[in-house]
């Protein structure tokens, strides 16, 4: 996946999904003043307008009605000639197989209107808080299981063919613990958690592995702020299962991090043993899911924000990890026997 802000971003939204518990239940509803605001969101399936063209002059009338998209998603700059790439595009949009996947992305999302009123309501919310947010387009697209998913300030480019049931026969080449989170209910998170980054700051001088925590924290704090109804399995991508196994071993978990010192690591291997995508945390147990840094991260932040009544926006601007970490006055819950 890729992500922009002021300046562009380029990493994959696999190293990026997340992890985290779940703690405090409130209420859902997000408020009418948040919801009433003149706002809307219309998705543009362009892999229809894309498989519907016959020719490279369709292609390039597409072009020239969808700058944007151009731009950002085709990388038009890399060719020498829109020719060039309209007839590129011509050769693989009449590709047989691509054919095939196209009429099963159309059949299983042939109804986009609960995706489109999530991101909407999501949208909302974030203009709401963050005021300077502008609305992107957003866009559809088959791309072959090229692009998951790309995030800009002006553009949003959603793959539906990574989106496919996991059950289905086209899957995209990942680990299937992975693959698993490619699914419809983790569309509308995902784009937020990436939106996020724009607001999350950091200090880039702290690279240790409590930082780390404390961003991916902040980021699935984010997320369920903005979409509160939202389980927190499409928001971490573990089963319901996997969170309350580690809810119930949150004390042996953290006494793991705190006996080995870990938060103040510093050694680029060993922190990615505890934030990087793994099947388990095999440095605590092959039982624990991957992640667990993420996880701690999320319940950390969580009780930074209760504890100290900070506003969303507060606390996306706080760069100091230190600070929130010893706020939060954090403590492991206790498994319930």
């Amino acid at each position: 996946m890729r992500i922009s802000g002021s300046r562009y971003l380029y990493f994959s939204f696999l190293l990026i999904l997340a992890f985290a518990c779940g703690k405090k239940e409130e209420s859902c509803e997000l408020s009418s003043a948040i919801l009433d605001q003149d706002l809307t969101v219309n998705i543009t399936r362009l892999e229809q307008d894309f498989f519907n063209a016959k020719s490279a002059d369709d292609f390039k009338f597409l072009f020239e009605e969808h700058p944007e998209f151009t731009k950002e998603y085709l990388q038009m700059d890399l060719y020498p000639s829109p020719d060039t790439l309209a007839s590129e595009l011509l050769a693989i949009h009449q590709d047989s197989s691509m054919r095939v996947l196209y009429d099963s992305v159309q059949a299983v999302f042939s109804d986009f209107s609960d995706v489109e009123q999530d991101l909407e309501n999501a949208f909302k919310a974030i203009k709401y808080y963050f005021p300077q947010f502008q609305i992107p387009k957003v866009y559809t697209f088959t791309s072959g299981f090229n692009s998951d998913l790309i995030v800009t300030d002006d553009v949003i480019v959603i793959g539906l063919d990574y989106f496919l049931p996991p059950s289905h026969t086209f899957q995209p080449e990942l680990p299937r613990y992975m693959a698993e989170r490619y699914d419809r209910p983790y569309i509308v998170p995902m784009i937020v958690m990436a939106i996020s980054a724009r607001f999350n700051v950091t200090n880039p001088q702290d690279n240790r592995l409590l930082a780390e925590m404390i961003y991916y924290g902040k980021t699935y704090h984010f997320t369920k702020a903005i979409m509160p109804c939202t389980s927190d399995q499409y928001i971490i991508g573990y089963t319901p299962e996997a969170i309350s196994e580690s809810f119930d071993n949150e004390e042996f978990i953290w006494s793991h991090f705190v006996e080995n010192e870990l938060l103040y690591e510093t050694n680029p291997f060993e922190i990615r043993k505890y934030i990087g995508e793994a099947p388990f945390t095999d440095a605590i147990s092959t039982k624990a899911p991957g992640r667990l840094g993420r996880w701690l991260g999320w319940n950390i932040v969580d009780d930074y924000q209760f504890n100290q009544d900070v506003p969303l926006d507060v606390l996306m601007a706080e760069p100091d990890a230190e600070k929130i970490f010893r706020e939060s006055g954090y403590r492991p819950r206790k498994a319930n026997n």
